[in-house]
């Protein structure tokens, strides 16, 4: 049996999931409201204060979606009762980050500044000058808008300049050496 699908989603106060057919999955909570189309062959009910998901049969297919099923509805539950958000850092000598309304813009030593909107529900939140919090409720858009900032300009390995993750740790290498 798959670990992570046998064990049931607690349900927190103050979150309603519903569950209508084909498996569509809608979750209201404090923060606001997630729906999702799970796949069809899993089997998702409510035993009370929480949520169970079944598979009908040991397919290679089936196991995998067991899970994946399971962890998409948790994620739906944790992102409405406290949200979701990813921490990045600018290096390098006059790269910052500014916000402006909806705007995010970004100097990272091209000719232009890189100019960015926030999509619908991500909210970007910038911390001095070098560190851009992305936040929302849906882990998959917030991880996704924050591989964007980041893909402006990645972390290079010599100096470490560009955008990386807080938790990122970049590999350095050492620059070639003048010849005697």
């Amino acid at each position: 049996m798959s670990r992570i699908g046998r064990m049931p989603i607690a349900v927190p106060a103050g979150v309603t999931v519903d569950i209508a057919e084909n498996n569509k999955v809608t979750v209201k909570g404090p923060k606001g409201t997630l729906e999702r189309t799970l796949p069809t062959e899993m089997e998702i009910r409510m035993e009370g204060a929480e949520i169970v998901v079944s598979r009908p049969n040991d397919l290679k297919r089936m196991k995998s979606l067991h899970g994946l099923t399971r962890t998409l509805i948790n994620n739906m539950v944790v992102g409405v009762t406290n949200g979701y958000e990813k921490k990045l850092e600018v290096n390098g000598v006059g790269y910052r980050a500014a916000k402006s309304g909806k705007k995010l813009t970004l100097s990272l030593g091209y000719s232009h500044p890189v100019e960015m909107e926030d999509p619908e529900g991500i909210e970007t939140v910038v911390e001095g000058q070098n560190v851009i919090i992305v936040k929302g409720i849906d882990k998959e858009k917030v991880g996704q808008f924050a591989a964007e900032i980041r893909d402006k300009r990645r972390p290079e390995p010599y100096k470490g300049k560009g955008i990386k993750y807080a938790d990122e740790t970049i590999r350095r290498k050492v620059g070639k050496t003048g010849k005697k």
